[in-house]
């Protein structure tokens, strides 16, 4: 899957978790504006490991999550 603007995320508790995904998934909603078309992946790669980003794969105004 094709992504753009990548934000990685790393983290140890659950609670600093969900406040970074939750920034990340902000940052990304204010940029898939100015590129209208893209929507945001969610991927989870490990136990506190994850990365958000932009998707053309992703309609326009939905998130999708993933987990690898």
């Amino acid at each position: 899957m094709t992504v753009t603007h990548p934000i990685h995320i790393e983290v140890e508790s659950h609670e600093l978790r969900d406040e970074r995904i939750d920034a990340a998934v902000r940052q990304l909603q204010q940029k898939s504006i100015d590129m209208a078309g893209l929507g945001i992946l969610l991927v989870r790669h490990a136990a506190g490991r994850y990365t958000a980003a932009l998707s053309p794969e992703v309609p326009f105004g939905v998130t999708y999550e993933a987990q690898l």
